[in-house]
C-alpha cells in the first residue's frame, strides 16, 4: 500500500493503498477548479482532512496533493507544524503566507495589505513601519482573514496544505477555525493532516476545524495489508522475495508505511534477496528504525557526527546546518561531513528550502533522538541554540523557545530576550505566548529593579485572557520597593481597570484614591485623580457622589488644560455637569477645553473612558453631529491600530446611541447590532454586551418592535440582574420602557421609582440622560394621575435647568400627555417648538403626532392635519413604523385621508436651508430672514428645524457644523 518513503532514494512511485484518499484529491481538485471557471457549481468540499498515528503516510498524501495540485494548475500554499516550535506564535501561518508576500516589492505590498500593514507586519514577520501597535485577537483575526482572503482571490484557485496539525502553534489553530466557515465562499481548498491521538488538551479549534466541517470526515489511513507490504519490499529487493519473508516484513513493521519504506530500503542497501534466511538481518534493519534501534545505530557513528545530529534534534525540523554545526562546536568541513553521515544513514535529508536546509526523514525520528538526550546536556544545547540564532540575526522569539528549555539562572540577559521576544508577540497579539515567556523571565529571575516593570509587562499579556491574574501580577508590582513613578502610575491604571473589568468598581475606585493621596509628583497625583473620578463615577454604589462633584468642580476650576493629566480632569468635569443637570453650556464649555490638545482613545495606559464621556457630552448638549466627528475619530483610531475587540464594541454600540437620539433609528439598529456582534466575539467585555442591548431595545421600542424588545430582553436576562457599573442608556430605565410597551404599568412605576431613589441619592437630575421621572409619569398616569403630573412637572425644570432644547422638548411632551384635555394642547404645542430647535428628529416626530391627536380630538382638524401629515412624514424618515401607523390612523379616524409624503430622504442640505442657516449665524433675527428670503417666519422655523435635524446640531453649534458642510448648488 503504501507509501513512499519521506525523500525516497528511487524514482517516484504511486502510493500504494490509498486509491480512496487520492480519489478524494482529485474530486476535490475538479471541484475546486470548476468553482472558478467561470461556470457556478455547488462545493461540497473546502475542507479535506487525513488523520492516522505516526508513520501512516500522512506525509506522503500531502507530498502527493502538492504534485497534484501544481500539475493542475492551482496555486499551492504550505505549512507544517513542527513539534519543538508549538510555542512559537503563528508558526504555520507564517509558512504559507511569507512565500508569497515576500515575492512582491515593497510598494506592491504595502497597497495589497492596504491598512492593514501595520497590524499585520508582527503577525507575518514583516517589516512594520516605525512602532508597531499592540493589536487585540480579534484584530488580528480579522487581519488575517483580510490578508488570506485577498491572497486567495489574487491567486485562485488556492490548496492550502497543512501537514502536522497537531504540532500547529495555538494562535494559528486558533485563527484557521475562525476561518474555516469562510472556505466554502473562497475559491480554496485546505487539506489537513494530523495524528488524532496526539492533539493537545486545549485543541478544541483543531477538533472542531477537522470533525465538523460540512459533510467531509477526516479519512482515518490503515495500516498497510500484508500485500501492500510485500509489494513495497518487492520493489526494492527484487520479485524474488518470497511470501514468508513478507509476511515477516509486515510482522516487524506493523504495517506501518515509514518503518516498510526504510525496511525495504535498508534490505537494498544490504544486498539481501528477501529469502527466508534473511529474516534475522530483517529484523535487526526493522529495529534500528526506530527507537532503542535508532539510538543504537546513531551512536555507532563518530562522536561529531552524533553530536551534530543532536544539535539539529534540539532545532528541530527543517534546521540551517550552520546553525547546528555552531551548536555542536564543528567545523565547517567536520559538520558537512557529519551531514552527509547522516543522510547515508537515512537520518537527514535535504530540505526543500532554498537555503540549504536540511531536515529529518520522519518526525519519529527527530523525537526519538531528542529524548534520547540527557536532560542536563540537553538544556546545554537549548542555551548553545539561543545563542547561535541570536548571533544569525534569527530575532528573540526565535532564542526564546530555547531559553524556556534552559535551567534558571539568574541571567539578566536571558531575561531581557524573554522581554523583547514577549513584546514582539503581544504587538502579534499572541498574548498567551508572551505570557509564558514572561512568567518564565520571573522565574529566572530578573534584577529586583526590574521586577515591577516585568509584573506590569505579564499584566498587560493576561489581561484578556485571565483578568483575575492580572489583578494578581499588579498588586504584587505594586509591592515592589523604589518603583518608578511612571511606571507606579501605570501600574494603578491598568489594575483599576482590570478590578473593573471583573465587575470590582468600588476596589478600583478605592486602588485609585489611596495611590492619589499618596502621589508626590503633583503631575501623577493629578493623573490619579483623574483615575479615581473615572472609577467613582462609573460605580453604581458610590457612597458620596455629591462630594465628589464638588472636589471635581474646583479642581476643574484651577486648571487651563495645558497637560493631558488636566485636560482629563476637565473631560471629566464637563461628564458630571451633565449628569448633574448643570446648564448645558457649562458641560460643553469644559468638553471643548478637554480636547484642546487632544486625547487619543488608544492610550493603552488610560483607557478610552474619558474620550468617550466628553464625546457624549456633545450628544446630550444637542450637538450630536460634533459627538459622532469624535466617535467616527476614536474608531478610526482602534480599527488603525488592530483593536477590533472590546473598544470597536464599545465605539460602535455608542455611535449607535447617538444616531438614536438623533432619530437614525435603522442606522442605529445596524450600528448597535454590529456592536454586539463584535461584544459576542470577545471574551469578558460583559460591559459592552450591557451598552448593546440597552441601546438596542430602546431603539426597537422606538421602531415598535416590542415582541422583538421583548426576546432580546430574554435572551440577556435583561432586567433579571443589574449591573455594579454604570451603564447608558440605564438599563432599569429601558428595561421599564419595555414594561411601558407591554402594558405593565405598576411593574414599570415600582422600578422606576428604585432608579430614582438611586439617581437622586446622587445627585444625578438631568432627564437628557436618565428620563426615569418621564417615564413614571407615564407609568402613573391609570392609577395616580396627580402625582404623574407632579413627577413631568419636576423633569420639565430639570430639563430647563439643563437647557438643552431636545430635552425640554421631550419633557414637555411628556407633562402634555399625562396632563390630557384642552390644557394639553399648549403644552404640545411648545414641546413641538422646542424640539423643533433641536437634532431630535424622532422625538420631533412624535410630539407633532401627539399634538396633532389632541388638536383632533379637541375639533381642530386642520391644524391637526398638518401636525399629524409632518409627523407621519417625520416618523417615516426616522423608521419609526409604530409611529407612522399611530399619525395615519389619526389621519383615518379624523376623516383625513394622508397625502403623499412631501419629505425629501437626504441629509443634504438644500440651497434655501443653507441660506436660511448662514443668515441665522449671522446673528439675523428671524423676522429679518423671512424678509430677505421672501418666507414666512413660522416657513423660516421649519427650514431651521429641518437644518438642525440634517446636520445633527442645534442653534448653539450651528456655525461650527455648517463650516464642515460643502455648499450645495441652488
Amino acid at each position: 500500500m503504501a507509501m513512499e518513503p519521506r525523500h525516497p532514494v528511487t524514482q517516484q512511485r504511486t502510493l500504494i493503498e490509498r486509491r480512496r484518499e487520492l480519489q478524494a484529491l482529485d474530486a476535490a481538485f475538479k471541484e475546486l477548479r470548476g468553482a472558478t471557471d467561470g461556470v457556478p457549481r455547488a462545493r461540497r468540499r473546502g475542507l479535506l482532512a487525513f488523520s492516522g498515528p505516526a508513520g501512516l503516510g500522512k506525509t506522503a498524501l500531502i507530498t502527493q496533493a502538492r504534485d497534484r495540485a501544481v500539475a493542475s494548475g492551482l496555486t499551492v500554499l504550505s505549512g507544517r507544524g513542527g513539534e519543538k516550535e508549538q510555542g512559537s506564535a503563528f508558526r504555520v501561518v507564517r509558512q504559507f503566507m511569507q512565500p508569497w508576500l515576500a515575492r512582491m516589492e515593497g510598494a506592491e505590498l504595502h497597497d495589497f495589505l492596504g491598512s492593514w500593514y501595520d497590524v499585520m507586519a508582527a503577525v507575518l514577520g514583516l517589516e512594520a513601519r516605525g512602532t508597531a501597535p499592540a493589536p487585540d485577537p480579534t484584530g488580528v483575526r480579522e487581519g488575517l482573514d483580510w490578508v488570506m482572503t485577498r491572497l486567495t482571490i489574487k491567486k485562485a484557485p488556492v490548496v492550502l496544505l497543512l501537514d502536522d496539525l497537531h504540532w500547529a502553534d495555538a494562535e494559528s489553530l486558533s485563527w484557521l477555525d475562525s476561518f474555516a466557515s469562510r472556505v466554502d465562499d473562497l475559491p480554496l481548498l485546505i487539506v489537513v493532516a494530523y495524528r488524532p491521538d496526539e492533539l493537545p488538551s486545549e485543541a478544541g479549534e483543531l477538533r472542531t476545524l477537522v470533525g465538523h466541517h460540512g459533510d467531509e470526515r477526516p479519512h482515518d489511513l490503515a495500516h498497510l495489508t500484508p500485500e501492500g507490504v510485500a509489494q513495497i519490499i518487492r520493489d526494492q529487493v527484487g520479485e524474488a522475495a518470497e511470501d514468508v519473508f513478507c509476511k515477516e516484513c509486515w510482522s516487524a513493521t506493523g504495517g506501518s508505511p515509514f518503518e516498510t519504506v526504510e525496511l525495504a530500503i535498508g534490505l537494498a542497501e544490504r544486498g539481501l534477496s528477501g529469502s527466508e534466511d534473511d529474516a534475522p538481518a530483517m529484523r535487526e534493519l526493522a529495529a534500528a528504525i526506530k527507537g532503542p534501534g535508532l539510538i543504537e545505530r546513531l551512536e555507532g557513528l563518530d562522536t561529531a557526527t552524533v553530536r551534530f545530529a543532536h544539535a539539529a534534534a534540539v532545532l528541530g525540523s527543517p534546521f540551517s546546518p550552520q546553525l547546528a554545526a555552531a551548536i555542536a562546536v564543528l567545523g565547517e568541513e567536520t559538520a558537512a561531513e557529519a551531514a552527509q553521515k547522516l543522510r547515508a544513514a537515512r537520518i537527514l535529508t535535504d530540505g526543500h528550502g532554498p537555503e540549504g536546509e536540511l531536515e529529518f526523514v520522519h518526525p519519529l525520528i527527530a523525537t526519538t533522538i531528542y529524548r534520547s538526550i540527557r536532560s542536563g546536556f540537553r538544556a546545554g544545547l537549548h542555551n548553545a541554540a539561543a545563542e547561535a540564532v541570536l548571533n544569525a540575526g534569527y530575532g528573540p522569539t526565535a532564542a526564546a523557545r530555547h531559553l524556556l528549555e534552559v535551567s534558571c539562572e539568574g541571567r539578566p540577559e536571558t531575561v531581557e530576550c524573554l522581554r523583547e521576544a514577549a513584546r514582539e508577540y503581544l504587538r502579534a497579539g499572541a498574548t498567551e505566548a508572551a505570557q509564558r515567556l514572561l512568567t518564565r523571565a520571573l522565574q529566572e529571575p530578573p534584577l529586583p529593579e526590574d521586577r515591577a516593570a516585568i509584573l506590569h509587562e505579564l499584566a498587560g499579556a493576561t489581561f484578556l485572557i485571565e483578568p483575575t491574574a492580572t489583578v494578581r501580577h499588579l498588586r504584587q508590582a505594586l509591592a515592589e520597593p523604589h518603583v518608578d513613578p511612571d511606571l507606579r502610575a501605570s501600574i494603578v491604571y491598568r489594575l483599576t481597570t482590570a478590578l473593573a473589568h471583573t465587575d470590582r468598581m468600588a476596589e478600583a475606585a478605592t486602588v485609585a484614591a489611596e495611590e492619589a493621596r499618596q502621589a508626590t509628583n503633583p503631575r501623577v497625583k493629578l493623573r490619579m485623580q483623574a483615575d479615581q473620578f473615572v472609577w467613582s463615577t462609573m460605580r453604581a454604589d458610590d457612597p458620596d457622589s455629591p462630594a465628589r462633584s464638588r472636589t471635581l468642580a474646583r479642581l476643574a476650576e484651577q486648571l487651563p488644560g495645558r497637560s493631558l493629566e488636566e485636560r482629563y480632569i476637565l473631560g471629566l468635569r464637563a461628564w458630571d455637569a451633565v449628569l448633574r443637570g448643570e446648564p448645558r453650556q457649562t458641560a460643553l464649555t469644559y468638553a471643548e477645553k478637554s480636547l484642546h490638545g487632544g486625547m487619543s482613545w488608544t492610550d493603552e495606559n488610560r483607557g478610552f473612558e474619558v474620550p468617550l464621556s466628553v464625546a457624549l457630552v456633545f450628544m446630550y448638549g444637542d450637538q450630536p453631529r460634533r459627538a459622532e466627528e469624535l466617535f467616527e475619530k476614536g474608531i478610526a483610531e482602534c480599527a488603525g491600530k488592530g483593536w477590533h475587540g472590546s473598544h470597536l464594541a464599545f465605539g460602535q454600540t455608542i455611535a449607535g446611541y447617538v444616531r438614536y437620539h438623533r432619530g437614525c433609528l435603522a442606522e442605529a439598529e445596524d450600528l448597535v447590532r454590529e456592536g454586539l456582534r463584535i461584544a459576542d466575539k470577545v471574551e469578558g467585555v460583559v460591559a459592552a454586551r450591557w451598552y448593546g442591548v440597552s441601546v438596542l431595545i430602546q431603539t426597537l421600542l422606538a421602531r415598535g418592535r416590542v415582541i422583538e424588545a421583548r426576546a432580546l430582553a430574554d435572551d440577556h436576562h435583561f432586567g433579571e440582574m443589574a449591573p455594579n457599573a454604570i451603564i447608558y442608556p440605564d438599563p432599569r430605565t429601558v428595561y421599564a420602557e419595555l414594561l411601558l410597551a407591554e402594558g405593565r404599568h405598576a411593574e414599570a412605576a415600582a422600578l422606576l421609582s428604585a432608579v430614582g431613589d438611586w439617581l437622586d441619592g446622587r445627585a444625578w437630575r438631568n432627564p437628557a440622560w436618565c428620563p426615569w421621572q418621564l417615564r413614571l409619569a407615564t407609568a402613573l398616569v391609570p392609577t395616580a394621575p396627580d402625582a404623574a403630573i407632579a413627577h413631568a412637572q419636576d423633569a420639565v425644570h430639570r430639563a430647563r435647568d439643563f437647557g438643552a432644547a431636545s430635552v425640554v422638548g421631550q419633557a414637555l411632551h411628556t407633562l402634555a400627555e399625562v396632563t390630557g384635555g384642552p390644557a394639553a394642547l399648549e403644552l404640545y404645542a411648545e414641546a413641538v417648538d422646542h424640539l423643533e430647535q433641536s437634532p431630535a428628529s424622532y422625538e420631533l416626530a412624535r410630539a407633532q403626532v401627539g399634538h396633532g391627536a389632541a388638536l383632533s380630538r379637541n375639533g381642530r382638524l386642520q391644524e391637526a392635519a398638518d401636525r399629524l401629515y409632518q409627523g407621519l412624514e417625520g416618523a417615516v424618515h426616522c423608521g419609526a413604523e409604530a409611529l407612522a401607523t399611530r399619525a395615519r390612523e389619526e389621519l383615518s379616524a379624523a376623516g383625513l385621508r394622508p397625502l403623499p409624503l412631501r419629505y425629501v430622504h437626504a441629509d443634504a442640505l438644500t440651497a434655501q436651508e443653507r441660506r436660511t442657516a448662514e443668515l441665522t449665524v449671522e446673528g439675523k433675527p428671524v423676522a429679518v430672514i423671512a424678509k430677505e428670503l421672501h418666507l414666512t417666519e413660522q416657513g423660516v422655523r421649519q427650514l431651521l428645524s429641518s437644518v438642525y435635524r440634517k446636520i445633527g446640531t442645534d442653534a448653539a453649534g450651528l456655525a461650527r457644523a455648517l463650516e464642515a458642510l460643502p455648499r450645495v448648488r441652488p
